[in-house]
Formats: C-alpha cells, structure tokens, sequence
C-alpha cells in the first residue's frame, strides 16, 4: 500500500514539474507546490551555498531562511528573470549576510584575457566541453564525481561561477548580476576555475 502511495506522489510530481505552474500554485498557498519545488532546488541549494559558507550546517541554515523568504515573497517574483535565478539571488544574498562578510567577489580588469579571449572578452576559440570529450558514460560519470570532488579546492567565487554556469546552466548575464561582476570578469573566472579543474584531472591521469 506504502509503495502505491508513494508511486502516485511521484506520478503527481511529475505531472506538476512545471516551474512557472508550481510557483503559481505556491502562491495560492498549495503545500504540495512547496514540496516539489524543495525536491527540486533543496540540494543545488545546499551546493550552491557551500560556495559561500564554511560548514554544511551554515549551509543549511541559509537554506532554511532561503525557503522561509521564498514562501513570504513569492507575491513579489515578478517573472522577469527566472524562478530558478529569483531562487538563487535569494539564496546568496542570504549566504553572504550569514557569512558576516562583504560580497568578495574580485574586481578583475578586464584586459586580464589570456589569448583564449578576443579583446571584447569572447573566447578566441570556444572551449570544447568535457562532456563532448568523454565517449564512455562510465568513465564521464566518474569524472563528474571526481570534479564535484575538486570543488571545494577553488577560490569561492570561481567556485560561485564554475556552478551556476557549468552545473547549474545559469545565463551569462544573469550570472554577472548574482555574483555583481562585469561579463569580462565572469569569463575570466570561469575559464580560470575551468583550468584548475582541468590541470588537477590531468595530474592525476599523469600518475596512474
């Protein structure tokens, strides 16, 4: 009976994975809609504040407050950007205040380009994405595993980039406004986080 129970909960959260219809279901003060947008975002959430924060149980104190603001001003999303970024200024908005310190985003300049970027910033030459490299899906899993892994070792705000753009498909620009820097800065950021991560895969393939 349990599982049944469950399958139809399941099967009703599938029916329901609409953002746009889920956030007007919370507005009219649908708990379930609640439910399945947790389910949904609780841990890019708690990733995405371990960007910010020290330890897991900050982490997840901000994103307790991250949802408790979400439900007071859901009446205030007015759609022009996404929920998922609407959700993710809040978060780190919250993350930055229980920090207990300014935003540290570095003011790069933005002549800062190695050659992979022309002098408007664009990349010279697009990198190829790690995935369109990877042909074995055993061995592409495993190096998901392993970059979540490396993560941690990044300096916060590539770290802040390296997620929202690479994990979480965040825009560009709406990437620019969360993290307050310019689209020159943000490439750079990113293409730095992405080398670090690249150089520490290819070290350790070196000594296998």
């Amino acid at each position: 009976m349990n599982a049944v129970v469950h399958l139809g909960s399941w099967l009703a959260f599938m029916a329901v994975s609409d953002e746009g219809e889920l956030v007007v279901r919370l507005r009219a003060g649908e708990d379930d809609a609640f439910a399945a947008l947790v389910a949904m975002y609780q841990t890019r959430l708690l990733r995405l504040a371990g960007t910010v924060v020290a330890s897991r149980s900050v982490a997840e104190e901000v994103v307790q407050d991250t949802w408790l603001a979400v439900v007071r001003g859901v009446d205030r999303f007015e759609g022009r950007s996404s929920f998922k970024t609407w959700l993710f200024h809040i978060l780190l908005n919250r993350a930055r205040t229980t920090a207990g310190r300014e935003h540290r985003t570095a003011a790069l300049p933005d002549g800062d380009l190695d050659d992979r970027f022309d002098g408007s910033g664009a990349w010279a030459s697009p990198p190829v994405p790690w995935s369109d490299q990877v042909e074995d899906r055993v061995v592409a899993d495993r190096l998901a595993r392993r970059v979540r892994e490396i993560l941690p070792t990044l300096p916060d705000v590539q770290r802040q980039v390296v997620v929202l753009r690479d994990i979480e498909g965040i825009a560009p620009a709406d990437v620019c406004e969360l993290l307050g820097v310019t689209d020159g800065n943000q490439r750079v950021l990113l293409h730095r986080a992405r080398a670090r991560i690249r150089e520490q895969l290819e070290a350790e393939v070196d000594t296998t």
